[in-house]
């Protein structure tokens, strides 16, 4: 989920890879990605190596997978977990019923910067 705080320059963006899934980020998005391994706290900055495409709006480099200098540098604004989810196994006719909670991690991050 991206969501626009600033319109800084809408035509420059890039394509991230993180956690197993692909974000479009532009500078000032803010964006809720998995839980990211190591020891960090709200205010830590974090870097994204794994860029696929940048776009400046003029140009598009595509990477094959990475772009080996492309970088994107954003701070961590918020840790959480999700809504609580409920897992349940049943099978009917056996008084089979398991019940489960599970609430996912997430990191929200603000863009800061494309490099």
């Amino acid at each position: 989920m991206v969501a626009k705080k600033k319109d800084l320059n809408k035509d420059e963006f890039a394509v991230i890879l993180t956690g197993g899934k692909q974000y479009r980020v532009s500078v000032g998005d803010i964006v809720t990605i998995e839980k990211i391994k190591g020891d960090f706290k709200e205010g830590d900055k974090v870097v994204f190596d794994k860029v696929l495409m940048v776009d400046d709006g003029k140009d598009a480099t595509i990477g094959a997978p990475y772009i080996k200098e492309a970088k994107v540098e954003a701070k961590i604004t918020k840790i959480g977990k999700h809504d609580k989810i409920d897992v349940v196994k049943y099978k009917a006719k056996s008084r089979y019923l398991k019940t489960r909670g599970h609430r996912q991690p997430f990191f929200k991050v603000e863009v800061t910067a494309l490099k």
